[in-house]
This record gives structure tokens, sequence and C-alpha cells, in this order.
């Protein structure tokens, strides 16, 4: 046998004996799961993101089936890792809201090991009792979190995960990276105390025609206090994700307006929506988010005059990657003190480090320094 097919010997889930063993998920719920498990079904498709940090060399060896979402919600990353792992393709797929009930016929069939369920879908299903219908089929369920409070959660998800799939050393390395890399941005504020320009994040900008939704203290919030800006949401909306009025942000005045959208093709044909994702054009990024300065809600505003309007890849809010969002939010808030950080070379090295698929720009675009 030679080393790499030792290797892969070693690292075959299917091959490692299972054992029965009592884990904390993001609720505080003790829930007893075979470990390592060899067959998980994806409450959200977007968990892929995790998973293949984790599991780099066959990021489907251990899913049985999950949710359509990253198909349609991200559908460049979706057709990275196809090319990777054309047996993406014939994954059993079921249609499901973020915030809803998982499909649990589906669920039955595929006999997994565990269900991932997102934070925000729990309400839904313990409602429903499918929590209690599938323990009664010896099916445990774990909450894991990346959206409502992705500061507090990302890292306790990650060990999870990295416990129940025997990755525990990896996910360690995936969350030394995620300091150093929020480091970068957290050493220098605590430093040098910049001023706080004041923000307005429109969320999901051309999903609908909408104005103007928003982010409270959490999330992109959260981002934005950590990049040292204010973020005007935080001062109006009590819980994570809200909606401003077009003249209560006027007379906010933000400096800043930052855009989070993605290439939602699949949701809204031909909508206002920016591009961004790996790959995205820079130019056709730029045309769509030009689009925004001509929105009421900013009529007058001080970022319509240095034309600091920016747009970055929605995806960051549910995600284990914020930390791309953090470094690119301080390099526009205070382009001075962070010249020399490369939020796309940060990425990169994630990439590289860490997951199966070849790392491609397209993730921000701004207006700043460009001709009005």
């Amino acid at each position: 046998m030679t080393l790499n097919s030792w290797m892969a010997f070693a690292s075959e889930p299917a091959r490692a004996p299972q054992t029965p063993t009592t884990v904390t998920d993001i609720t505080g719920r003790e829930v007893t799961v075979n470990v390592p498990v060899k067959r998980m079904l994806l409450g959200e498709g977007r968990q892929l993101y995790l998973i293949a940090s984790l599991e780099p060399q066959d990021p489907l060896a251990r899913i049985v089936a999950w949710r359509n979402d990253l198909i349609e919600a991200d559908p460049a990353t979706y057709g990275q890792y196809l090319e990777a792992f054309p047996g993406l393709a014939t994954l059993p797929a079921f249609p499901g809201q973020e915030n809803g009930l998982i499909d649990i016929e589906s669920t039955i069939v595929q006999k997994p090991d565990v269900v991932l369920l997102n934070l925000g879908a729990r309400r839904a299903n313990e409602d429903a009792q499918y929590i209690e219908k599938l323990a009664a089929l010896k099916i445990p369920v774990l909450y894991i979190d990346f959206r409502h409070y992705p500061l507090k959660n990302t890292e306790p998800t990650i060990r999870l995960l990295g416990k129940i799939m025997g990755r525990e050393a990896r996910a360690e390395e995936i969350i030394t990276f995620r300091h150093q890399a929020m480091a970068q941005v957290t050493d220098v504020i605590a430093r040098e105390k910049p001023t706080q320009p004041k923000v307005f994040i429109e969320r999901i900008g051309g999903y609908s025609e909408d104005c103007c939704l928003s982010f409270g203290a959490e999330n992109f919030g959260k981002y934005v206090e950590l990049a040292a800006g204010h973020n005007i949401g935080s001062d109006f909306q009590p819980s994570t994700f809200g909606q401003l009025n077009p003249e209560q942000v006027v007379v906010s005045n933000p400096e800043h307006v930052v855009v989070t959208s993605a290439n939602w093709q699949a949701y809204v044909p031909g909508g206002h929506w920016i591009p961004l994702g790996p790959g995205a054009d820079p130019e056709e990024m730029r045309t769509k988010l030009e689009w925004f300065t001509t929105r009421d809600a900013y009529t007058g505003i001080a970022a319509l005059k240095t034309r600091n309007f920016h747009g970055i890849w929605h995806q960051f809010y549910n995600s284990p990657y914020e930390f791309f969002a953090v470094q690119q939010l301080a390099k526009w808030f205070h382009p001075d003190l962070f010249a020399d950080l490369d939020p796309d070379a940060t990425f990169a090295e994630y990439h590289r480090r860490f997951l199966p698929i070849p790392y491609k720009p397209g993730y921000a675009v701004s207006l700043a320094g460009s001709a009005d």
C-alpha cells in the first residue's frame, strides 16, 4: 500500500468505528450521536461551506441529502463544487425555507446519523414536533448557527462539527486562522481608536424593491462595529434583522452605504441584485452597484457625495467566512489605517489551506475613488 492510499484509507469516514457520544449543540441541548458520523442530512445547503472546510478531500462522503438553497442562492460556488465533485448533481435535494420546516419524509428515507439544522429553523421544527418524531426513529438533530449570532456561535459550531466528524484538530486550525484574520483588524482598531463613520447596510439589495431592509446590532451590524464603523441600524432595530424607512436613512446621513447582495437570478430574474460571488465580473458589479445611488433613501447623504457605496457578498451573513467581511469593511471605512490589508489574499489563503476549490475574487466591489 502506497503512502497516499494509506492516508486515504486512514481518513475514510466509513471505515472508522462509531461510538455513541453525547455532544451539546448551539442551543444547549445534549444529544447522543454515533461518532464519527457517516450519514449527515444538511437542513441548509450552505452548511457545505464548513463541511468542505473540515473534509476537503471528499465533502460529499458523509452527506446523504441537503436542502437546495446553495444551488439557487449561491450558484457560482455551487458550480465550483459541482466541477470538483460531479456527484453533487445527483445528491438528493429537497426544497424549504431558511426558517422553515425540514422535509421529514426525505429525512426518514435517507436514514441519517444526524440532521443539522440552523438555529433560525428551531421554532418551526419544534412547533411541528419534528425533533421528537425523528428521535423516535433514533435520528438525532443538532442546531448550529452562522446567522443569528455569528460572532458568538460560529466557533462553537465549528468545534461541534469537528467533534462529530472526528476532525477536532482541523476545527481548531480553522478557528486559529479566523482569530488571526480578525486580529488584523481588531488589534489596529484597539490601538488607533479611529473615529467611527456612520454606516447604513442595505440587506439583500436587489432581492426586492423594498427599502430599507437592514441589520441591527448583530450579524453585519456587528461586523461594522468590529471594523470601527457606527451601524445606523443598531440605533433603531432591536433584533438582528429589520427595516428602516427611507426618511430615517436620509436623516441619519450615512457616510458609507454597504449593500449585501448576490447572484439571485433564480429568485429575481433580471433584478437589481449585484452578482457578487466567486468569479464575478468587476465591471458588471460596479454597474449594478451604481443603481443603488439613485434610491430615494440616499438622496443628498454624505456617502453619495463621496461615492462611498460598496457591495459585499450577502452569504457572509450565513457562513464561517465573516472574517473577510470584517477585513473588507475596515479597509473601506479606514483606508489609511488598512492600506496594507488585503482581504482577497486572506480569503485566498483560507481556500488554499482548508477548501477543495480554488479562490476566485468577486466578493466585494466599491464606487469609492471612481468618477461620478
